[in-house]
C-alpha cells in the first residue's frame, strides 16, 4: 500500500538521462496480464508456490498490504509477489502465518518494493526477510523525482497508469473484494520493469552505489524502539497546560490502548485524540458532565463513556508527586534549534553554516536534503561537534552518528571547507 507523497520541494529536477521534450501520455494500467489469480491460503497451494518462486527467474516484486486505521497494530494481511517464470501470487498470511518456506527458496534473490521500509517490519513477522532488495521508492528519491509516490513513479518512467483508489481500504475484510485484489496484483505488475529503468538512471547520474548503500540501510534497519512516553504523541497535546490534565491525557491514552488492543481496532476508532485532549481541558467529574462534551457525542464512544470516566477519575486522584512532567522525558537530543543562539552562539552559527551546505549539495545533487543526511543527525554533529572541525574528523563524526559512507564521503568534506565561526 503506497501513497503518491510528493518529495520534498528542495529536490532539483531529475539529470538528462530519458527524453523530456514531451509529457508522456500515461497509458491506464486496468487489469493484470495473467488476470487477478486466486488468493493463496492453504498449505497445499502454498508448498506449489515456493516451488515456482524458487524455479523461476531474476528479481522478485514484493508488496504488502496492512490495515492502517483499521485495525491495531501494523499486521500483514496480504502479500503480493511477482517473478518471471512464476507469474503474480497473491497470499493470506493470516491464514498462513509462517512464509518462511518461500523466503528459503529466494536467498540470493533480489527483492523490489516501493518504500520497502514500509513492508519489511510486517513481512518480517511472517518470515519473509530478503537477502538483498532493490527500493524503487528511494531510487526516485536519489534521482530527485519530484513525486515519489509509486502511481507518480510509474506515470512518469514508464508512461503508465496506476489507479490508487483502495489504497487505504480495510485490508483486514474477508474475503476481499476482487475489484481490491485486481488492485493488489496491478501494484507488482511492473514493479520489475521500474526497477530496470530506475537502475539505469542511478547508474548514468552515477548514484548506483549510493542507491546500493541505502537499500542496504534499510534491509538491515532494527525494528523501532518502543517509544518512551508514547501518549505524549497525542494530537493536540500541546494545548494541555497543567500536570493534572496531562495526566487525564495519559491515563485516558493508555485506557483506550488495552481496549483497542483487546478488540483489534485502530486506537482513533475507538477514541479520537481530540475527545482525549477536550477531556482533559474539561475535567469532567462525572459520566453525564463527560457525555455532554460535543467530542463524547458520538454513539460508540457514548457507550464507553462509564470506561472513559473511569480513567479520567484515576487521573484526578493521584497524588501530585505522580503527576507527569508537561516538558516530557529527558532525552539526549540537542534543545531546539530556536534556543541555540542564546545558550550557544557558536552552535547556532554553526548549523546555519552547514544547512546552507546541505542546501547547496541538495540542489548540486538533484537529492532531497533528508536522503543527503538525516536532520537529527546534523543536529547532533553542530551541536556536539568532533574536537577538530576538519574533513577526516567530521566524516568520522557522521560515520559514527549512523551516516552511510557515500553520505559521509560528500557531506564531510563540504562542511569542513564551508568553516564555521570559531568557538
Amino acid at each position: 500500500m503506497h501513497d503518491d507523497t510528493p518529495a520534498p520541494t528542495d529536490a532539483g529536477p531529475v539529470p538528462d538521462t530519458t527524453d523530456t521534450e514531451e509529457p508522456r501520455e500515461v497509458v491506464p494500467l486496468v487489469e493484470p496480464a495473467d488476470g487477478v489469480p486466486p488468493v493463496v491460503a492453504t498449505p497445499e497451494a502454498l508448498a506449489q508456490v515456493v516451488a515456482a518462486f524458487g524455479d523461476a527467474t531474476g528479481p522478485v516484486a514484493v508488496d504488502a498490504e496492512r490495515a492502517s486505521g483499521y485495525r491495531y497494530g501494523q499486521r500483514t494481511y496480504l502479500v503480493q509477489l511477482r517473478r518471471e517464470g512464476a507469474g503474480t501470487v497473491l497470499i493470506d498470511p493470516i491464514a498462513l502465518p509462517d512464509l518462511s518456506a518461500l523466503s528459503d527458496a529466494l536467498v540470493g534473490v533480489e527483492w523490489v518494493f516501493h518504500a520497502a521500509s514500509q513492508d519489511l517490519p510486517g513481512l518480517s513477522e511472517q518470515g519473509l526477510r530478503p537477502s538483498r532488495i532493490f527500493d524503487t521508492e528511494l531510487g526516485a528519491r536519489l534521482l530527485g523525482l519530484e513525486r515519489v509516490g509509486l502511481a507518480a513513479v510509474v506515470a512518469e518512467l514508464l508512461g503508465l497508469g496506476l489507479a490508487k483508489e483502495h489504497s487505504s481500504v480495510d485490508w483486514s475484510t474477508r474475503p476481499l473484494p476482487q475489484e481490491w485484489l485486481r488492485y493488489a496484483a496491478l501494484d507488482v505488475e511492473v514493479l520489475i520493469e521500474l526497477r530496470a529503468v530506475i537502475a539505469e538512471r542511478l547508474a548514468v547520474a552515477g548514484k548506483a552505489e549510493w542507491a546500493a548503500q541505502e537499500f542496504e540501510a534499510v534491509r538491515l534497519a532494527p525494528p523501532t524502539p518502543p517509544r518512551v512516553d508514547p501518549w505524549r504523541r497525542v494530537s493536540g497535546l500541546h494545548a494541555v497546560r497543567d500536570p493534572r490534565r496531562v495526566a487525564v491525557v495519559r491515563e485516558l491514552w493508555h485506557t483506550r490502548d488495552e481496549n483497542a488492543r483487546k478488540r483489534d481496532i485502530a486506537p482513533g476508532r475507538v477514541l479520537p485524540d481530540h475527545a482525549i485532549v477536550a477531556a482533559a481541558q474539561a475535567l469532567p467529574r462525572s459520566v453525564p458532565a463527560l457525555t455532554d462534551l460535543p467530542a463524547f457525542a458520538g454513539k460508540g464512544t457514548r457507550r464507553r463513556a462509564v470506561l472513559w470516566q473511569q480513567a479520567i477519575d484515576r487521573a484526578l486522584a493521584l497524588p501530585e508527586a505522580q503527576l507527569p512532567s508537561i516538558r516530557g522525558p529527558r532525552s539526549d537530543a540537542p534543545p531546539p534549534p530556536r534556543a541555540w543562539a542564546e545558550r550557544d552562539p557558536a552552535a547556532a552559527a554553526r548549523l546555519a553554516t552547514a544547512r546552507a551546505v546541505i542546501a547547496q549539495l541538495s540542489d548540486d545533487h538533484h537529492v532531497p536534503a533528508e536522503n543527503l543526511l538525516q536532520p537529527d543527525l546534523l543536529r547532533r554533529l553542530c551541536w556536539a561537534p568532533p574536537q577538530s572541525w576538519d574533513a577526516p574528523a567530521i566524516t568520522a563524526a557522521l560515520l559514527a552518528g549512523g551516516a552511510r559512507p557515500w553520505q559521509a564521503d560528500l557531506v564531510g568534506p563540504a562542511l569542513a571547507a564551508a568553516g564555521v565561526t570559531p568557538e
